[in-house]
């Protein structure tokens, strides 16, 4: 076979998926290279989609037109709004999915682009011609012509699997691993790792007592993952919570010694903020026990995946471990738990783009940059698919800055510091988190996809409907109140006589009602929308505070600093300042801010040395 496209993606998991569609929706002839197509969009450990962070991120990746929060909302079975009960900035939106229903979801979407086609193989060796990416070469020594390659490897990238004292090559449990792709990187001398991760046994939900277990049923107040969403299509199921206790802890401490973690069989580290059992048992032996969250895996499924408990522990200990718990002690377990260790690049050698620099062409989105969950996969997968595309059709790039999404926060993070395991989106990593919230993120980012052409006509004939009735309710909410008028309206506020807007009125939760009274528009409007504007009154003080330090920002980004920069010709500068920041190489000053240790007095030597070079 010998084919001809204008960008390839390596790989069918949430970053392919992504980077494959966002290549397509910009208009590039797109080849999706994958094991099994039947797997594309599979979702390999947890049922879930969204949580702290990530549910940001699955609401950015919807804004810009990607294919996960729609998935999501296809198969969603279980909602919980995680940190419910605190402010909206650091709420996640966080669905339980059926995995049948989510990957046929994926697979439909993917089918509906007429420009993707999908190619059943592997992919072994790029085709390199003068530094420059020219397609990619199958096992069965086909040649697939491209202009840019998309590699989405996940963890099957030199893929190894771990349970016990077995090992074996692959990339997820009964999957071969990319072998000869993994050797080609290395030969190339890319600067490649290892990294772990795990998942934990599936449990028979039929052998479980769930009489004796706390119940979590589903949210009720019909949020949607998709701002397209109307509504929710499934039916919902209640999780249960179970506890590790001492006889788990001692059963787990018992079988250490044949634990691949332990024994230095596994080379690569693991998530710090999703250990697996044995490394949260070892770390914090005074614990007398750990939460673990029994999720439905489906509605026509009896599987339970059983969240807190990811292991690589031998299959009579993880058997032992799991009927120690309460409402687990006649437990059956059908699917053994693994650990997989995988090569990932560094991702240090990246730029923004998510482009890899020694090689013109080349992209790396997802595990294969060092992080982990199908969030942050996804995310990195369509910033690599758009400017992959960018770059073969010579359209403008998608970049996106800290300031505006927590895409960007992520990106920024994994280029400047690089990962020394495997990365994980938190709200606390956003420095401007009141401003990039999960309810707003259609107004931070799809006007930017429109703009770009990476939004279908579906979401930007609706964005175009939504952004005219935002411009009516701003106009209503202009509208200048004196205090009298509000008393006299029933407001109960402090006669001071002020003079203050409806939407300044508006910061103020216990005039919510008379301010949806006085305005018709916002009364009628979407009530996402509403919430989203009402927030944004009452939070206005605080933004106005943000907006001076992202101004701050903005200038020090367009300080750019020239690729190479030699720190050692900036006067003042120390030897410690100059192998930080030669180690790092950002590319503007407020990259240079960022970095670990850089003093206000180092960036303002950069920052006087680099008006000189311009002035001369």
């Amino acid at each position: 076979m010998s084919a001809e496209f204008d960008v390839i993606v390596i790989g069918g998991g949430h970053a392919g998926c992504e980077a494959a569609a966002a290549s397509a929706r910009r208009g590039a002839r797109t080849a999706l290279i994958t094991f099994d197509e039947g797997q594309i969009g599979a979702m390999s450990c947890n049922p879930a989609m969204g949580g702290l962070g990530k549910g940001h991120l699955v609401r950015e990746v919807d804004a810009l037109d990607g294919v996960i929060a729609r998935a999501a909302d296809d198969a969603a079975i279980h909602h919980r709004m995680l940190n419910s009960s605190k402010g909206k900035a650091v709420q996640g939106p966080r669905i339980q999915a059926d995995r049948a229903l989510f990957r046929a979801s994926v697979q439909r979407q993917m089918n509906a682009y007429s420009n993707l086609t999908v190619i059943t193989g592997e992919a072994t060796d790029l085709l390199i011609e003068n530094q420059k990416l020219s397609g990619a070469t199958l096992a069965d020594g086909s040649r697939v012509r491209s202009r840019a390659v998309v590699l989405a490897t996940g963890t099957f990238l030199g893929g190894k699997l771990f349970r016990g004292e077995e090992n074996f090559t692959g990339g997820r449990i009964e999957e071969r691993a990319a072998t000869a792709l993994g050797q080609r990187l290395r030969g190339l001398g890319l600067p490649l790792g290892r990294l772990k991760t795990g998942t934990p046994p599936r449990l028979d939900g039929r052998t479980i007592d769930w009489a004796v277990l706390e119940e979590q049923a589903s949210d009720d107040d019909g949020w949607t993952m998709s701002a397209l969403a109307m509504e929710r299509l499934n039916p919902q199921l209640s999780c249960a919570i179970t506890r590790t206790n001492e006889r788990t802890h001692d059963i787990i401490r018992s079988g250490l010694d044949r634990s691949p973690l332990f024994s230095g069989a596994i080379e690569g580290r693991g998530p710090r903020y999703c250990p697996s059992i044995e490394d949260k048992i070892h770390r914090f032996g005074d614990r007398d026990g750990h939460q673990i969250f029994l999720e439905p895996e489906g509605l026509s499924t009896y599987l339970v995946y059983p969240n807190g408990i990811s292991t690589s522990l031998p299959a009579d200990v993880q058997l032992d471990m799991v009927r120690s718990m309460r409402g687990l002690e006649r437990v059956a377990m059908p699917v053994l738990g693994y650990a997989v260790e995988y090569d990932y690049v560094d991702p240090r050698a990246l730029n923004q783009e998510l482009s890899l620099g020694a090689i013109v062409g080349l992209y790396c989105a997802g595990q294969l940059n060092g992080t982990t969950g199908y969030e942050e996969a996804a995310a990195q997968g369509l910033v690599a698919g758009a400017n992959a595309a960018a770059y073969a059709l010579g359209l403008d790039p998608l970049l996106l800055d800290r300031a505006e999404s927590y895409i960007g926060v992520m990106i920024d993070d994994l280029i400047l510091h690089g990962v020394t395991e495997p990365y994980r989106m938190l709200t606390a990593r956003a420095e401007y988190r009141l401003r990039l919230r999960a309810d707003n993120a259609t107004t931070r980012l799809t006007g930017v996809g429109v703009s770009l052409g990476l939004v279908g006509t579906e979401r930007r004939n609706w964005f175009e409907a939504r952004s005219a009735q935002r411009a009516l309710v701003e106009a209503e909410l202009d509208a200048i109140y004196s205090t009298a008028q509000i008393a006299k309206l029933g407001g109960e506020v402090r006669q001071d006589g002020a003079r203050r807007s409806l939407y300044e009125w508006a910061r103020f939760p216990e005039l919510t009602d008379l301010i949806i009274s006085e305005s018709p528009v916002l009364a009628e409007v979407d009530e996402a929308l509403r919430e989203e504007i009402l927030e944004d009154a009452r939070y206005a003080p605080y933004l106005a505070r943000q907006d001076a330090d992202i101004a701050e920002l903005r200038k020090h980004e367009a300080l750019r600093i020239p690729a190479g920069f030699d720190y050692g010709g900036v006067g003042g500068l120390s030897q410690e300042m100059r192998e930080r920041l030669g180690a790092a190489q950002p590319d503007t000053v407020a990259a240079a801010s960022r970095v670990g240790g850089v003093t206000p007095a180092a960036l303002a030597a950069i920052m006087v040395h680099l008006k000189r070079k311009s002035a001369a």
